[in-house]
């Protein structure tokens, strides 16, 4: 469905301009921008063009999302363009974490933009949280032990991938690999990439252009789904494991005989 009519007029709205601000910054008669904005006709692709720059939105965003779902704020910069980014707010117009399920996860990577997925998703509220837009994923395998295949990783969007943390975990949405939980690696000066790190040493580290990363979210909290069992709970069994993950607790071993 096109939404261009009624997103001109929403986008125009945000940014508190008349009509007549509008077509004068455009250089074009405001009859033409209300003619837009009341589908009485349709943009030319030039006009799109043009549209697109002004707003500093992609054209297909323009066409294909009804952007009045949205506010200021859904919107990330992204170069010299913005990208939609939906939020989900409640009652009190606060922040709601999206919860993207297990059977979902797959098709995460075709909705992350969408408002009508994001919209579909379950939500919860934790106060505790610091500020800052936050989406809870879930966890699958072993690479990132002690983390359990089926827990939540709640993790703080990050907007600017120069700011990547060396040796914090992230969850990545990437063009080739989907959705990953890894410890990442700032790269970006030295060749353009991040380097991925799994907690579990079976798994070989591996380097990701940065030009494939579509979404990244730090580490906020995690929520495990799963109980602990009673021989995972000891420490003979922490330490094993630890070790497996070629973790050093050699003087923690030896305190505890």
């Amino acid at each position: 469905m096109n939404f261009i009519a009624t997103n001109i007029k929403h986008l125009r709205s945000l940014k508190k301009l008349s009509q007549e601000a509008l077509a004068s910054a455009l250089n074009v008669p405001r009859s033409r921008i209300g003619s837009y904005e009341e589908n009485r006709s349709a943009p030319s692709i030039e006009m799109l063009l043009d549209f697109s720059d002004y707003f500093k939105l992609p054209v297909d965003i323009l066409l294909r999302n009804d952007l009045r779902k949205a506010n200021d704020a859904s919107f990330i910069e992204l170069g010299n363009q913005r990208v939609l980014f939906p939020i989900v707010v409640d009652d009190a117009n606060e922040n709601l974490i999206e919860i993207v399920p297990i059977k979902a996860s797959a098709g995460y990577l075709n909705g992350y933009d969408d408002p009508e997925y994001i919209e579909q998703l379950q939500n919860i509220k934790l106060p505790f949280l610091p500020t800052g837009k936050h989406r809870a994923f879930p966890i699958k395998g072993d690479s990132m032990l002690p983390m359990k295949d089926g827990a939540f990783v709640i993790g703080k969007f990050i907007e600017d991938l120069n700011e990547v943390s060396n040796g914090k975990t992230y969850v990545l949405l990437t063009l080739n690999d989907g959705m990953v939980y890894k410890r990442v690696y700032n790269q970006i000066e030295k060749n353009g990439t991040l380097k991925l790190v799994s907690d579990n040493t079976a798994y070989e580290a591996y380097e990701v252009p940065i030009n494939e990363v579509i979404e990244l979210w730090e580490f906020t909290c995690s929520i495990n789904t799963q109980e602990y069992s009673e021989e995972e709970l000891k420490i003979s069994s922490i330490i094993t494991m630890f070790n497996q993950l070629g973790v050093e607790l050699k003087l923690l071993e030896k305190h505890l005989k």
